[in-house]
């Protein structure tokens, strides 16, 4: 599986959702397995059939927390500042506008907040690049530059 970039928060609060559903999950689902299979005959208990496909979804979700947390790199920002890397926050000029971004983990990412992912067309121009650099995406509707104004 391939490296998550994460926020030593967003690991912990990873961490405690999937204790949260290693025991209470697990616990509620198995207790409404129980009740279900009181009530008799279970090929026609559509009871019994919601509890193991909500079983099926606890069991993956415990499944994927687990890949993720143990994939994940802890993001650790060079406030040197020499270069874009997971971490950093880039003040951009586009259009003679400024924009301030950080590039965070794709599980991080919220672009309507400034937090974009190394993994977009837009990360990944500006991974690597130095202040006075210009990341240029090409789009269907042409090319678009940024200039790197500040890195930090």
């Amino acid at each position: 599986m391939e490296q998550q970039y994460l926020t030593k928060e967003r690991l912990e609060a990873l961490k405690q959702e999937l204790e949260v559903y290693k025991t209470t999950r697990r616990i509620e689902v198995a207790d409404r397995l129980k009740r279900a299979k009181e009530l008799g005959d279970l090929s026609e208990n559509s009871e019994y059939s919601e509890a193991r496909d909500e079983q099926a979804l606890v069991e993956s979700k415990i499944i994927e927390l687990d890949n993720l947390i143990r994939t994940a790199k802890i993001i650790t920002a060079d406030h040197g500042g020499s270069a874009v890397q997971v971490g950093s926050s880039v003040v951009l000029e586009k259009d003679k506008k400024e924009i301030k971004y950080s590039i965070v983990g794709s599980n991080e990412a919220r672009p309507e907040d400034g937090f974009i992912s190394n993994e977009s067309p837009l990360g990944k121009a500006l991974i690597g690049k130095k202040v006075g650099d210009t990341a240029t995406l090409k789009l269907p509707q042409g090319e678009v530059n940024y200039k790197i104004k500040n890195i930090h």
